[in-house]
């Protein structure tokens, strides 16, 4: 008797949930200088059998290309908008009117996320901005009759102040009555997600002596955490953090806003002192993370058993001009000339055996020894001139062995002095934040370019 009622419901919840079933897209970055066109791109996502994309803004070019497709597609209003957008209703119909409308009744916009981690990187005048904007082109949209488009904004592990245990989760002090709950309000009254950017890895790369990297990569067969106060046990890292954010809304009171997974991923490869960061923990990470994504019937998390969770990968390319560490320019799927850095199906059926063998891993413990920041061979004059600049413009003698007479002046060499100065600045400046990138200008060896007298200062891990 019970059975026949069970067997509707489950009909039911299959059909009201297609527009937020467990297919998995993919996130469609376009920082480099070498990508493919946007004609050729969407031919490259429908190969990875992708079901979505994302992309972080609303290029015409793109939403032309994805024009009678079935993916279905997420856009976004950029972050140096959003205070505009958030006092002018007016310029809330004109963006709609401009990026929206047109394209609408061809290509699948289903969500519009109001900036991408507004919290974790841009300035903070435009935090209390976010649900006005939000309510602005939600308004819009209603007027124009698209009212099933989805809106919402993405957001970084980092507004919660507390992630463990996941029971513990809790939204930072700064942001959770002023920026959070009324968010959650929005998304609650709207029926629309908590669009999640998770990432294990760098939860792992933080703390790689207590944190087990088959744990962070859905590997381990063994290792279980169960939380003291919840009594829910954990056999990844992943579930671990989206829980916590469940817990963190539920605190606020919403306890069932869905969670909709903006990006997840893992870097193919990075800098010489980034662990971890290679082509078989990528590939690892992400077929697994499909499958638990995908799987019929939906897996959820242990807070929310069942649950389908939506999802987008990080990402469709490796971006060559993104900023930053070597991993934020290796993310991809694929290398910008449209192949494949490792076998995935993004639908989840294609079991690993079919796949390539893959390389195995060579960084997945701390780098040890000495590291150099040198100048990127090939790379522009005029803009290698101005980093040397830069660098040399910082203090602290930074680049007073490459002054005239000096035991660091020859060869006298804009290629050399620069490398001189990138390995000074950053051997000075690591530990407050700086990186050997100077706009894609330079590039880490763990071969000592020292020569003669000259000896280059480095970074000793």
């Amino acid at each position: 008797m019970g059975l026949l009622p069970l067997y509707f419901f489950f009909l039911f919840l299959s059909v009201s949930s297609g527009e937020f079933s467990s297919q998995v897209g993919v996130n469609y970055g376009q920082l480099g200088n070498n990508l493919p066109s946007p004609k050729q791109s969407v031919k490259l996502i429908q190969s990875l059998r992708a079901k979505r994309v994302k992309i972080y803004d609303a290029n015409h070019d793109i939403l032309n290309a994805l024009k009678g497709t079935n993916l279905q597609v997420c856009i976004m209003v950029p972050n140096e908008i959003i205070n505009n957008i958030s006092t002018s209703q007016k310029l809330a119909d004109s963006w709609v009117e401009t990026n929206v409308v047109p394209f609408y009744s061809t290509t699948k916009i289903r969500y519009l996320l109001v900036g991408n981690e507004v919290i974790s990187g841009s300035p903070k005048d435009i935090w209390p901005n976010i649900v006005p904007a939000m309510r602005k082109i939600k308004k819009s949209l209603k007027a124009h009759g698209l009212d099933k488009i989805k809106v919402s904004t993405s957001m970084a592990m980092d507004v919660l102040e507390s992630s463990f245990p996941p029971s513990n989760g809790t939204f930072r002090s700064d942001i959770a009555d002023s920026i959070v709950r009324p968010l959650l309000q929005f998304l609650h009254r709207t029926k629309s997600f908590y669009f999640l950017d998770v990432y294990p890895y760098f939860a792992w790369v933080m703390d790689p002596k207590n944190i087990n990297l088959d744990y962070a990569l859905f590997e381990s067969r063994t290792i279980k955490y169960t939380d003291p106060v919840s009594n829910l046990t954990y056999t990844n890292l992943f579930d671990q953090m989206v829980d916590s954010v469940v817990f963190a809304m539920k605190r606020l009171g919403y306890p069932d806003i869905r969670i909709w997974i903006a990006e997840t991923g893992w870097p193919n490869a990075g800098d010489i002192d980034q662990i971890g960061a290679n082509i078989y923990n990528a590939a690892t990470y992400n077929r697994n993370v499909v499958k638990k994504l995908t799987a019929k019937p939906p897996i959820g998390t242990p807070a929310r058993p069942g649950w389908v969770i939506p999802s987008l990968i990080f990402a469709l390319y490796n971006e060559n001009q993104k900023p930053g560490p070597g991993t934020e320019r290796h993310f991809g799927l694929l290398y910008p000339n449209g192949t494949n850095v490792y076998g995935i199906d993004l639908s989840g059926k294609t079991p690993d055996s079919c796949f390539e063998p893959l390389p195995k891993p060579d960084n997945n413990e701390p780098y040890k020894g000495k590291i150099w920041c040198v100048a990127a061979k090939g790379v522009n004059e005029t803009a290698l001139s101005s980093a040397l600049s830069y660098a040399c413009s910082q203090g602290n003698k930074t680049c007073d062995p490459i002054q005239p007479g000096k035991k660091c002046f020859k060869p006298d060499s804009l290629f050399w002095h620069a490398s001189y100065a990138f390995s000074s600045y950053w051997s000075q400046y690591r530990k407050t934040g700086a990186t050997c990138y100077f706009n894609g200008l330079a590039t880490q060896t763990a071969k000592d370019p020292s020569f003669g007298h000259c000896k280059f200062p480095s970074v000793t891990l």
